[in-house]
């Protein structure tokens, strides 16, 4: 970065509080009790971020008379759920590339049930008066280099081919600059219909409201430690008590799931963002942005960009930190150094915004496995379900698998349970110090890649062909 840049990028973050914006906010709920002491129930579910709450609720909707429990190890929606850009989309496989490569023969059902799943989200939020700002305005993905106009002009053909491109608009440079203006952009494809901006942890709290006035039982800051069977059911040891129930839903994602076979199945990937101050009336006109689409571009270290209900911009992404071990830590919660090059990289984008500030900066883990989507399965004899992986997209995706997991508990047959996607599982990462030197030069190919057209080396087309990859 040069020093001019460098400087304006230093002064823009000069009041920056380190904290999630999402979370910053007054209409935070208090905290419930943890549990103490000993407790039974038909159905525990063990987390209680999206992929937790969307259990319990449907749970809770499909047998109005279930005894569901809800353990949390800290608060609702503290983590991944709270922290994450709040881009609600209905692809469950990662976006039509990622499920093109993995599941061509099933995608067309799998977009099909994505498609339900956000319009049933859309619901819930309308029947459960969840004040989340929920928008469907849709996401441009934009090129900013001239072989990522090639490749999505090549998305769009194939999706036109197979039947998907219903709400699909491919844009020229003047069409993506009149929506939102930017001298990086050279061209976009506007998914209409298929994704929706939210408020991240409003919807977590909301979904916490709706789940307790359903008679889901909560209980915060209450860790589940172990899993064990105890008679016809399973028991989840606590740090002041103990649950017993029927069925046990794991909704843990990145943190060590209590089905220790699936842990090397996921590791933690750090990602970042950056939240701008309010923009005056000016600035906005500057940037247009009238239809508050999200954004993101088409590099492999990609940024995605939205507008917030209060006409601020959240700038995030680019660097994907994988901590040796697999640890997940708060002390990788922050990194100055990734800060600073987001707001670098955020003014080479709008430079017409010069002289705006930061008000807020915050990271936190993401799941993320081989494939980039999720995965299901079932432990101890069909007592126990998972769902985990979902890799940067599971505002969206979740939902799909609090239904997966529910199947599963049920021995039932669904359309949901008999495709391939939810029948297979991604290729687990190698144990250290293997998994953090594939990672590194994962990382290091998919830069140089970015930095010569598109061209990927013969480490990438290795792991394309191995079905591994990293996604910053």
């Amino acid at each position: 970065m040069a020093p001019v840049a460098m400087s304006l990028a230093a002064r823009s973050l000069s009041e920056v509080r380190p904290v999630p914006f999402w979370l910053d906010a007054p209409g935070k709920p208090g905290a419930l009790p943890a549990l103490a002491g000993q407790t039974t129930c038909d159905l525990l579910v063990v987390g209680g971020g999206y992929s937790g709450l969307w259990t319990a609720l449907l749970a809770k909707e499909r047998e109005p008379d279930r005894d569901v429990v809800l353990v949390e190890g800290r608060e609702v929606g503290w983590a991944a759920s709270g922290r994450n850009g709040g881009f609600c989309a209905a692809s469950l496989t990662h976006g039509l590339g990622n499920g093109l490569a993995r599941w061509p023969g099933e995608l067309p059902a799998l977009e099909r049930l994505g498609a339900r799943n956000l319009d049933a989200i859309e619901e819930t939020v309308a029947r459960h008066s969840l004040a989340c700002d929920f928008e469907r305005t849709g996401e441009i993905d934009v090129a900013t280099e001239p072989h990522q106009l090639e490749e999505l002009a090549e998305l769009h053909e194939t999706a036109g081919r197979l039947g998907l491109a219903d709400g699909l608009e491919l844009l020229d440079r003047d069409a993506v600059r009149a929506e939102v203006d930017s001298p990086t952009f050279l061209g976009g494809l506007w998914d209409r219909r298929g994704v929706a901006m939210l408020d991240p942890a409003k919807l977590a709290w909301g979904l916490k409201r709706a789940c307790l006035d359903l008679g889901v039982r909560i209980f915060e800051n209450t860790p589940g430690l172990d899993l064990v069977p105890v008679g016809a059911g399973m028991g989840v040891r606590t740090p002041y008590g103990r649950v017993v129930a029927r069925r046990v839903a794991l909704g843990t994602n990145v943190f060590p799931s209590l089905v220790k076979r699936v842990r090397p199945y996921t590791v933690p990937v750090y990602d970042y963002a950056l939240m701008t101050e309010p923009l005056s009336p000016e600035q906005l006109a500057a940037v247009g942005w009238r239809n508050r689409q999200g954004l993101g571009d088409g590099a492999n270290q990609f940024h995605y960009f939205r507008i917030t209900a209060d006409h601020r911009i959240l700038w995030g992404g680019y660097d994907a930190v994988y901590p040796f071990g697999g640890r997940v830590s708060e002390e990788l919660d922050h990194r100055p150094e990734t800060y600073l090059k987001l707001a670098g990289h955020f003014f080479r984008c709008f430079p017409q915004l010069e002289g705006l500030r930061f008000s807020h900066a915050w990271g936190g883990a993401i799941d993320t496995c081989s494939r980039f989507s999720a995965f299901f399965g079932t432990a101890h004899r069909g007592k126990v379900a998972y769902a985990a992986g979902f890799t940067g997209l599971g505002v969206g995706a979740t939902r799909f698998g609090g239904d997966v997991m529910l199947d599963l508990l049920a021995g039932e047959r669904t359309e949901r349970t008999e495709l391939e996607m939810v029948r297979s599982k991604p290729l687990p990462f190698p144990p250290e110090p293997i998994a953090w030197a594939g990672i590194g030069i994962t990382k290091w190919s998919l830069a140089r890649a970015d930095e010569r057209g598109g061209r990927r080396n013969l480490w990438l087309k290795a792991m394309d062909r191995l079905g591994l990859g990293f996604d910053s």
